[in-house]
């Protein structure tokens, strides 16, 4: 399958010299144009290699004030793209991993992932789509202790990604 392009980000020149972390994001119809300029913002600081925007989730084009509100700039480094369908932009030769609670899931903590890695995050309070979830390699969740079972999309994704840069810089040790 060919690959859709990544869009254009004016600032990526700067970070060629940056070792990138072998993991991409997928966002499947996350609603919040906040949530999504969280993860760009997060994804930069953990040099995540790209973002990929699926379904209703806005791209920094469509809505660039409300990304840029808490993306602050990173919407321009962090390659990214967009598709409807979020089938299209599943990376090849990646394992791919759907954050979610499910029966199968497995904690955070225990995973072993094989990078490179793609994680999906969706939508927050529908989750993934069932085709997608179904193509996943794992399902991960958050270890939820607490009363409330669930966490803002954005922040398990900051969790999400610091957990892979700490198990992948112990793997390139």
């Amino acid at each position: 399958m060919d690959r859709l392009p990544f869009a254009a980000t004016p600032l990526s020149a700067a970070y060629d010299g940056i070792t990138r972390l072998p993991v991409t994001v997928l966002l499947d119809n996350v609603r919040s144009m906040y949530n999504i300029g969280s993860f760009f913002r997060t994804a930069d600081a953990c040099a995540a290699e790209a973002i990929l925007l699926a379904g209703i989730a806005s791209t920094p084009e469509r809505n660039p004030k409300q990304i840029a509100k808490t993306a602050l700039g990173a919407e321009l480094t962090v390659p990214w793209r967009y598709a409807a369908n979020p089938l299209d932009l599943l990376p090849e030769n990646t394992e791919i991993a759907a954050i979610e609670t499910t029966p199968r899931a497995v904690d955070l903590f225990d995973w072993q992932p094989r990078f490179p890695v793609c994680v999906i995050f969706g939508h927050e309070v529908d989750g993934i789509q069932p085709a997608l979830s179904a193509r996943a390699d794992v399902h991960v969740r958050l270890p939820m202790l607490g009363v409330k079972h669930s966490l803002n999309v954005a922040t398990a994704g900051g969790i999400v990604l610091y957990e892979l840069l700490r198990k992948y810089r112990q793997l390139i040790r």
